[in-house]
């Protein structure tokens, strides 16, 4: 995500202890002999089933999750998973689970084997131990707002498939569990009220407008409508009728008025109680839940200390890099005044949504040019671009991207924000497309769903710090890759790789030094050639989202470190697509995980 949204946002929320990630350690189970090959093979086995049947159970339990897996196993059902009975239900889902696997333990394991056993402990582990942590009190912000999710499911441009009759009859009967879930996000949010677990006020009024826009007297005037209008005409007449009158009555009778109570509740009740400050501190243990989700988005025991300090020396180096460009165009002024030339020039604005669009979607044959001189390994899947929906643009960020569904009936998904044409800059966005397509997301994230020899909570699952990492790593490869050639579009990489170095000290500003929503939005402006619009919408991204922004310089620095030490063992014999082969193989995976397979590597060349 940079400035990408999360494009799957109930994913991350159902899939529990397949998502987060920290760094390995054995487990301490009891441990089974595993003196021979062979009961090495059979623990592996075992192990491999019991992997096989939690996803299985962890699907119908989620199965929004299946969902956007391309599943369509479950496509009609929505559980109330912001209850106090599904939180319970989850605890011994998954301390059950841990209990299965410690039980099998790690002895004798080794590659594959061993690396699934890690990450699949350790998650565990780090999904337990956040669940002191009331992050349920929060369900509802401008950035992960299940209003809008459900706008985005219904009205077919989500993962909610819309081709067949079962898949209209699927999503009504979905749908009509709506309400239940809005009722619970409400009596959670007052839960949160009482315990002084709120939202930023600053946050919650970003939320209003995005309902306000969803709200409609008329059905035929939602985005709910839209399968309505798309409906194959494969259909019969008299399936058409059906579905298009239990529609209308859904939108009329369930949907906004499930809406409008929403609505009413945040701004006539929850508003009023929402705080004025903007990070983790302010909240009931604050400090150690800030640092919880530090560790769990870097994979690293960095403490939020370092890791600003690592921002503020990672922006002072990149300015220096500008400086630099600068020169090169013989620019004679402040590093400030560059930032706002680049900015309000006009030759840098695009002079259509469609020229925008049209702009990224030609970066593709260039870019596949050059692929095969740097990898050797890439996915199956196609992937397409797609603008963002207008109806979540103003708050969602500059780009985004969704994995394709596993049945290949559902490409990967680059989402292109056009929401205020002027801030989308010519230079912003050669940077942007390496890093959410071509070789960033869709080329890691579609790899690793191809693994089919994973485990699937692997294949489906991962770690952020890696995910993210890899992507403003792919953002490097530019020049590489036919891209950078002008020094205004090598700006662009410097200033979006800026941009990650600002977010390591913002973040961590806001939510263990006390800065405020305005100091995030000075210190940004101020060091970078981000638009005030993108600056806003960072700034309450990081107050939405505490630690999330801090994985992408981290990792990226890790993987970055490892090619160069890669590069200095090897000399002439390193080759960067063997390298490349050797991150991306074995899908996401913890960084301290990393750097010891790419050490095996090293070793074994």
């Amino acid at each position: 995500m940079n400035r990408r949204t999360a494009a799957r946002p109930l994913l991350a929320l159902a899939l529990a202890a397949a998502i987060a990630g920290c760094a390995p350690s054995p487990g301490n189970g009891s441990q089974a002999p595993a003196n021979t090959e062979q009961a090495v093979a059979d623990k592996a086995a075992h192990l491999n089933q019991l992997y096989a049947q939690y996803w299985e159970e962890m699907l119908e339990r989620n199965p929004l999750a299946a969902t956007y897996q391309g599943d369509a196993r479950y496509n009609d059902r929505l559980p109330n998973f912001l209850s106090r009975e599904f939180r319970d239900e989850s605890h011994r889902f998954t301390s059950g689970w841990l209990e299965k696997v410690e039980a099998v333990g790690a002895e004798g394991l080794e590659g594959q084997d061993l690396l699934s056993y890690q990450i699949f402990v350790d998650d565990a582990r780090d999904e337990l131990a956040g669940e002191k942590f009331p992050g349920w009190m929060q369900p509802i912000n401008q950035f992960y707002n299940i209003a809008s999710t459900f706008v985005q499911l219904g009205s077919g441009t989500g993962a909610q498939p819309f081709k067949t009759v079962e898949d209209y009859d699927n999503w009504r009967k979905r749908a009509t569990q709506v309400p239940v879930l809005f009722n619970q996000a409400i009596a959670n949010m007052g839960e949160g009220v009482q315990a002084g677990v709120v939202q930023p006020r600053a946050l919650m009024e970003k939320v209003l407008p995005q309902l306000d826009a969803l709200i409609k007297d008329n059905p035929e005037q939602t985005l709910f409508w839209r399968p309505i209008e798309t409906m194959p005409d494969t259909f019969s007449d008299a399936d058409k009728q059906r579905i298009t009158a239990d529609y209308r009555e859904l939108i009329d009778t369930t949907l906004m008025p499930a809406y409008r109570h929403l609505r009413g509740y945040i701004a006539d009740n929850y508003l009023p109680h929402t705080r004025d400050t903007a990070g983790m501190a302010d909240l009931p243990d604050g400090d150690a839940w800030y640092a919880f989700r530090t560790h769990r988005s870097t994979t690293t025991d960095l403490t939020p200390a370092q890791i600003h300090q690592i921002g503020l020396d990672e922006v002072a180096r990149i300015h220096g890099e500008i400086r630099k460009v600068m020169a090169e165009v013989g620019f004679k002024g402040s590093l400030q005044e560059f930032f706002t030339f680049m900015q309000t020039d006009p030759r840098f604005e695009f002079a259509s949504e469609e020229k925008l669009l049209e702009f990224y979607r030609g970066l593709e044959d260039k870019v596949n040019e050059k692929v095969p001189e740097l990898f050797s390994l890439t996915p199956k899947a196609p992937f397409e671009i797609r603008p963002v929906e207008a109806f979540r643009a103003q708050s969602a960020a500059g780009g985004s991207y969704m994995t394709p569904s596993e049945d290949g009936t559902r490409p990967g998904i680059f989402y292109v924000n056009t929401y205020d044409l002027p801030t989308r800059k010519t230079w912003d966005a050669e940077d942007l497309f390496l890093h959410e397509a071509i070789p960033g997301h869709h080329f890691q994230l579609a790899l690793q769903q191809e693994l089919t020899g994973l485990p699937a909570f692997r294949r489906f699952g991962g770690q952020t710090a890696y995910i993210e990492g890899w992507g403003l790593y792919a953002e490097s490869l530019g020049k590489d890759l036919g891209l950078y050639s002008d020094p205004y579009s090598h700006f662009g990489y410097l200033q979006n790789e800026l941009w990650r170095a600002i977010r390591l000290v913002v973040d961590t500003g806001l939510h263990s030094r006390n800065w405020t929503r305005e100091q995030v939005i000075d210190y940004m402006l101020d060091n970078s050639a981000e638009s005030r619009t993108q600056s806003v919408a960072e700034a309450e991204r990081y107050m939405a989202i505490p630690g999330q922004a801090l994985a992408y310089k981290i990792g990226e620095l890790k993987i970055l470190e490892l090619r160069r030490k890669a590069e200095k063992a090897l000399g002439d014999r390193f080759d960067v697509r063997e390298f490349h082969a050797e991150v991306l193989k074995d899908g996401s995976v913890p960084l301290n995980v990393l750097e010891d397979k790419i050490d095996r590597w090293i070793a074994a060349k």
